[in-house]
């Protein structure tokens, strides 16, 4: 995509990227895969329950769909620096003091309720300096111009070398050294996330909005863009079908494939081996294609797999499934963000990204309840519906993207 003006900054070498956005990021993101993915194996683990394990996974999400709202307006009156430095912070300060808390406690009720509160208040902070990574990363992406696709191209292989490594590891210790060992890694991440946090990246509005107007002005925004639109609507429809099979993986693998924790770890770093593969493809794809066939394709990928999914009963079959899966998803993220770094003004671009976010995660919340309410072994016909919807949307978002003359030139 060119502009006829220009970029309006200077491209930053990549040496100061390297060091302002690239290695916060994957600090952040090894957090961030660790805790999402750890969290519901640490309750399946300390509960036997599948039913805990489901709310947990949901309060997990709810605390960081109501967080998002915030975390946007707190990125654009201070700036993505303090936001990442004080919730990374907090998020080693409570997870070692669940890691000191808990070999103290009997099993039970207080066991139950540590781990129910560490899934809650991980969700809100990692959802804080998740918002202020991305901001950075959007606005490094606006300044690389017409080579934007790139630079989310390794934003997006970072977050996926995270999720590549951060369930195995969780899993992994979680077996080994017990839940001590996974939530000290986790502080680890954190911390460093805190001492490299980017110096710049500021994106101060003139006048700070509260957090109502700044959801109305993202609202607004996304309104004005029918692209983003319609495809933030098909990717939040997929997210269902997504957000259901990560909150019914510990239940499917565990409980009835007789598999263990590590192997649960196992499948999402597979997805995240297929999805950096993915990653890497897009970028010269788009560079020969455009982003639309490259889109259209994934979510075809995506579809696809996910319908097979429902369907398998087997760990093999699953865990490939899943890769392909994950790696169709990777296609439509990088599709995603870079039409999100070129269409959103970068005045209210925090606050549309936050909006965006929630739109896209909404789903998750409602998976962990899913998987909460549903016996195990109706779990496979619910993931069967939810794949249907997941085909549905996505075919209709980008035929909808599709007949967008003014947006053609653009996507194509």
């Amino acid at each position: 995509m060119r502009s006829s003006a220009g970029p309006r900054h200077a491209r930053r070498p990549v040496p100061t990227l390297l060091r302002s956005v690239y290695l916060p990021r994957s600090m952040d993101a090894g957090a961030f895969a660790m805790t999402t993915y750890g969290i519901p194996l640490l309750v399946l683990a300390t509960t036997h329950s599948a039913a805990l394990t489901g709310v947990a996974f949901a309060l997990e999400w709810v605390p960081r769909l109501g967080a998002f709202a915030l975390a946007g307006a707190m990125v654009d009156r201070h700036g993505t620096t303090r936001v990442l430095r004080t919730a990374s912070a907090l998020r080693a300060t409570v997870v070692v003091a669940a890691a000191l808390a808990l070999p103290q406690m009997d099993a039970g009720l207080p066991t139950t309720v540590t781990v129910m509160l560490l899934a809650a208040l991980t969700g809100v902070l990692t959802e804080f300096s998740y918002i202020a990574a991305e901001t950075a990363g959007g606005i490094a992406s606006r300044e690389a111009g017409e080579r934007a696709h790139r630079v989310q191209s390794v934003l997006l292989g970072i977050d996926q070398v995270g999720t590549l490594a951060g369930p195995a590891l969780a899993g992994l210790l979680l077996e080994c050294t017990g839940a001590a060992g996974m939530l000290a890694t986790i502080a680890v991440f954190s911390l460093l996330a805190c001492a490299l946090a980017p110096r710049q990246y500021a994106t101060k509005t003139e006048l700070p909005q509260p957090v109502l107007a700044g959801l109305r002005t993202g609202w607004t925004t996304l309104r004005s863009l029918p692209a983003l639109g319609w495809l933030v609507c098909g990717l939040t429809l997929s997210n269902l079908a997504i957000g259901l099979l990560q909150a019914a993986a510990p239940v499917i693998v565990v409980q009835q494939f007789g598999h263990s924790s590590a192997d649960v770890g196992l499948i999402w770093s597979v997805a995240a081996v297929a999805s950096l593969i993915t990653v890497a493809v897009c970028r010269r794809a788009i560079d020969r294609f455009g982003l639309w066939p490259v889109g259209a394709l994934s979510g075809t990928v995506a579809a696809s797999a996910c319908l097979a999914v429902s369907l398998t009963h087997t760990y093999t079959a699953y865990l490939v499934l899943i890769a392909v899966l994950m790696a169709g998803e990777g296609g439509m993220t990088v599709v995603l963000r870079t039409l999100r770094s070129h269409l959103i003004p970068q005045q209210v671009f925090g606050a549309t990204l936050s909006l965006t976010i929630l739109l896209l995660l909404l789903p998750f919340p409602l998976a962990g309840v899913l998987v909460a309410t549903v016996p195990p072994a109706l779990l496979g016909h619910v993931i069967t519906i939810c794949a249907a919807v997941q085909a549905l949307g996505l075919c209709l978002a980008f035929l909808r993207l599709r007949t967008l003359p003014a947006l053609h030139a653009r996507l194509a």
